[in-house]
C-alpha cells in the first residue's frame, strides 16, 4: 500500500483533500472550546485524585464528534506534559 498521493487517482486525492479541509475547519472552529474543556478536565485532577484518569476517559467518551474528543484529549496531554 502506497501513501504517496501521486500514486492515487484524482478522485482519491480529491477525497483525501476534502477530508483534510473538513478536519482543518473543525479544528479552527473548535480549538478554543477544546482548550477550555481540557482545562476543565485538568482542574478536576486534585478533587478526583486516583480516579481522575478513569473519569477523564469517561468524559472524553461523551464528547462528540470523535474528532473533537481527540482534540480535547490532545490538549489534556499537552497540559499534562507542560505540568511535569
Amino acid at each position: 500500500m502506497s501513501f504517496n498521493l501521486a500514486n492515487k487517482s484524482f478522485a482519491e486525492r480529491a477525497m483525501i483533500e476534502d477530508e483534510k479541509a473538513r478536519l482543518y475547519e473543525l479544528w479552527q472552529q473548535n480549538i478554543g472550546r477544546a482548550k477550555g474543556d481540557a482545562a476543565r478536565l485538568i482542574a478536576e485532577k486534585p478533587r478526583r485524585k486516583g480516579r481522575w484518569s478513569e473519569w477523564v476517559r469517561a468524559e472524553l467518551d461523551t464528547l462528540s464528534p470523535p474528532e473533537y474528543a481527540n482534540m480535547v484529549k490532545s490538549e489534556v496531554n499537552k497540559l499534562m506534559a507542560a505540568a511535569k
